[in-house]
């Protein structure tokens, strides 16, 4: 063989085995993914919650959702992925989600976003979402503007029920136990407050529920004490928290000191035993009424239902110094459990499979009361449509007749 003709093959088997290196180095590894935060053996979701701040106490929910994710990965994963679940503190401030945001999608390079809490917050990296092309999924709020207004919002879906549906059911209670009722209304000033109480005022009008007084406070100050001893002085007989749980406790708390007792209705995100009742005091707590969609998990009656021993089981297993009887931590136990329908029900690893799975949805989730599914499709973007009412008594809370999925017109 002449030399020229060695040179030849020579610069053709390297050619081949640089072919091969590149075919068999990080590229395959990462395998055919057009988007980032998937691999044959990973998939890379990103969040952000209240670790601290005035919020601090829905933290908590990512302790539901560690859990479930670490279940499903000890038994194998998502169709063999294991779930790298990446999360930040943002203080309850809509400026860090963004900037926590900004960090996941571009240096943790993650598949999706999931779980962020509050209105403000999700509203505050929309924009990024929209430009990034990035699924927003199963939000820890019911501001239903995220489901109405696709064009804005096509990679954003809510996880809970609507603040609209919420607020319209407890109109629709109030006009039933308590026809002449004079409605007193504490509610944060921001969009979590307004999303709350824009759609109850509507609702009342229909229903014809008069609403005699309405204070509002802001997240960063110490106390509503005075917001509540305005509304009591009001002369109302029902009192509406729209509020987060360190002032649901205070208010509950300060109605018991002036001696007031109006019908009292939550909102279901404050609605926890340990977090706001317990601190506001179990005897100034009871009758209220709020709303559910989860198994509760503090109830004795609950206990022995499969859904409810595995997310105990869990949370004792992964997040061993948390209370299971917090609903917060059961309410991010049941949004693992979405997220990892709609990464099942993936028909391609992209970003874009994940919406489509995510808006085609028709499924129970073991966590949910009986007849509260989550069902989507492109058209409807309101995961979840029905909810319960419950009241407090004793030390649990007891709900009443059967899911409502009251009118929103």
């Amino acid at each position: 063989m002449n030399w020229r003709i060695s040179m030849i093959l020579l610069g053709r088997i390297a050619s081949i085995a640089l072919a091969l290196a590149f075919a068999h180095g990080p590229a395959a590894a990462q395998g055919s993914y057009k988007d980032p935060g998937i691999t044959d053996t990973q998939i890379k979701l990103g969040g952000s919650y209240p670790f601290s701040g005035p919020g601090s106490a829905y933290g908590a929910v990512y302790d539901g959702v560690k859990a479930y994710f670490d279940l499903v990965n000890s038994r194998g994963g998502v169709k063999g992925r294991k779930i790298e679940s990446i999360v930040l503190d943002d203080a309850y401030q809509p400026s860090k989600v963004v900037a926590n945001v900004r960090q996941l999608v571009e240096q943790d390079k993650v598949f999706a976003i999931f779980n962020i809490g509050g209105t403000a917050h999700n509203l505050a990296v929309a924009d990024y979402i929209l430009r990034n092309k990035i699924p927003h999924l199963y939000l820890n709020t019911g501001a239903i503007v995220f489901a109405q207004d696709r064009k804005k919002f096509p990679y954003t879906l809510i996880g809970i029920p609507a603040y609209a549906t919420e607020s319209a059911a407890f109109a629709q209670y109030i006009k039933q136990e308590k026809p002449n009722a004079k409605v007193a209304v504490l509610y944060q000033n921001d969009p979590f407050g307004q999303d709350l109480l824009e759609p109850f005022e509507a609702a009342a009008k229909r229903q014809g529920v008069h609403i005699v007084a309405k204070e509002p406070y802001n997240a960063t100050e110490p106390s509503v004490d005075s917001q509540v001893s305005k509304l009591a002085r009001s002369g109302a007989d029902v009192f509406v928290s729209f509020t987060i749980p360190k002032f649901a406790a205070q208010a509950i708390r300060k109605a018991a000191e002036l001696n007031w007792k109006p019908m009292q209705l939550l909102t279901s995100v404050s609605a926890s035993t340990e977090l706001v009742l317990k601190p506001a005091g179990l005897a100034g707590s009871q009758g209220i009424i709020s709303t559910a969609f989860l198994k509760d998990p503090s109830d004795p009656a609950s206990a022995s239902d499969p859904a409810v021993k595995e997310y105990v089981a869990a949370l004792k297993q992964f997040v061993p110094n948390a209370n299971p009887a917090d609903p917060l931590r059961a309410r991010g136990y049941a949004l693992a459990q979405v997220m990892v329908k709609a990464l099942e029900g993936m028909k391609a690893p992209s970003r874009e499979a994940l919406m489509q799975s995510a808006l085609n949805m028709d499924t129970e989730i073991p966590m949910l009361l009986p007849g509260i599914r989550i069902q989507t499709s492109p058209t409807d973007a309101l995961p979840m449509k029905a909810l319960y009412m419950e009241r407090f008594q004793g030390e649990r809370w007891v709900v009443l007749g059967k899911p409502l999925s009251p009118s929103l017109k």
